[in-house]
């Protein structure tokens, strides 16, 4: 109780100003990441599609190859979900040209190129998962599926789709 009481008379008195939100940009600075430069296609596709307030984005894969489970652990899959992460920012920043127009992550779907007999998927796309929460807070949380697959374009270890909503502009 006492401590509420203080608080509350330091806020009176102007001693604690509310933070004000940080934008991802910022956060992603405050982390110190480092976002890629966009990768092209592989195929005949595009990077992202909006239809409305929706935007998709195609799958993204980082460049670390192998199969989870028998060339990667789980910590180095994970590595390489958190990864694939950066890559997609660097795709949703230049779609939106702004990411604080990000309203929320809808759906993530993160496949793991994995032995058959790997069952840690969920703990490797956390690495994904961890990284949007840390940079967009609760807009970051999304509804998501983890699979592991038998093989993945160029080996590599993971791939993640997106589906976000935008603001109205």
């Amino acid at each position: 109780m006492k401590s509420i009481f203080f608080f509350s008379i330091l806020l009176i008195f102007g001693l604690v100003l509310p933070t004000a939100a940080q934008t991802p940009a910022e956060k992603i600075q405050q982390l110190g990441l480092q976002v890629p430069e966009i990768s092209q296609p592989i195929a005949n596709y595009v990077k992202w599609k909006q239809v409305g307030n929706l935007l998709y984005l195609a799958g993204s894969g980082p460049k670390i190859y192998g199969k989870v489970g028998a060339d990667l652990s789980t910590e180095e899959g994970y590595a390489a979900a958190k990864a694939t992460g950066l890559e997609v920012i660097a795709v949703l920043q230049a779609a939106t040209g702004d990411l604080g127009r990000i309203k929320q992550f809808v759906k993530v779907l993160g496949m793991v190129n994995c032995t058959s007999d790997y069952t840690a998927q969920p703990a490797v796309i956390n690495g994904f998962s961890d990284l949007m929460v840390a940079v967009f807070g609760e807009k970051g949380k999304h509804a998501r599926s983890a699979v592991g697959v038998g093989s993945l374009p160029n080996n590599m270890a993971v791939e993640i789709e997106v589906i976000v909503e935008l603001e109205d502009k």
